[in-house]
């Protein structure tokens, strides 16, 4: 499990009629629906703490995990009307909510709220596309490798990771089957790149190998 890390209010230049804009914290447990794919897109969410993974159910049935966010994250931001994604708990997590319409008419003013919503949405626009070359180029070893290092870095982890996904989740965010994510990982305990300690615990023992396998 991902520790409790108390995140700072996205927007931190605010005039005094928008502190409203904080929003309510909600509690979550683990594996509830935040919202659901094709529901109005009403809000916007920040992460406090805990994990979670946004989602959507292909047509033939399967599941493609679009991304996994972290405390700090913000998700829910659309373009259009409705969420293109579900959003789901992977673990306890505690939530702001915000309300989408008193934000966007604050952005329409300009000025600090205006240009972290710009890098809110530069940011998730470009994991989308790293995330799109990861599927399309990458091998099943360099996915697995890139996986676990964007964890490590996301969660300021120095080498024992807290892994809060399943095999499941890591192989629908990869592209793979959860027989190769689990082989994959078993060869890189073998080739002395990892160790798995415990249930959901990955520790990096040669990082530097694996940010040669995706460089």
């Amino acid at each position: 499990m991902l520790s409790v890390i108390q995140a700072p209010t996205p927007f931190a230049v605010r005039p005094p009629a928008a502190l409203a804009l904080d929003g309510q914290r909600q509690s979550y447990g683990r594996d509830e629906t935040i919202f659901d794919e094709g529901e109005p897109a009403h809000r916007l969410y920040q992460l406090i703490s805990g994990s979670l993974r946004t989602c959507r159910i292909l047509r033939d049935g399967r599941r493609q995990i679009e991304a996994f966010h972290f405390p700090g994250d913000v998700f829910g931001l659309e373009s259009g009307a409705t969420h293109r994604v579900a959003a789901q708990t992977l673990s306890p997590a505690l939530v702001r909510v915000m309300p989408r319409p008193a934000l966007e008419a604050l952005a329409c003013e300009g000025g600090d709220l205006a240009r972290r919503l710009l890098e809110l949405t530069t940011d998730s626009l470009r994991r989308s596309q790293d995330h799109v070359l990861m599927l399309g180029r990458r091998t099943a070893c360099e996915r697995v490798a890139a996986l676990l290092l964007d964890l490590a870095e996301r969660t300021g982890a120095d080498a024992l990771l807290d892994v809060p996904m399943t095999r499941q989740d890591m192989a629908d965010y990869l592209g793979l089957t959860i027989e190769t994510v689990s082989r994959t990982l078993t060869q890189f305990q073998q080739d002395g790149l990892i160790a798995l300690p415990a249930m959901r615990k990955v520790l990096l023992r040669d990082r530097q190998a694996l940010e040669a396998m995706v460089d």
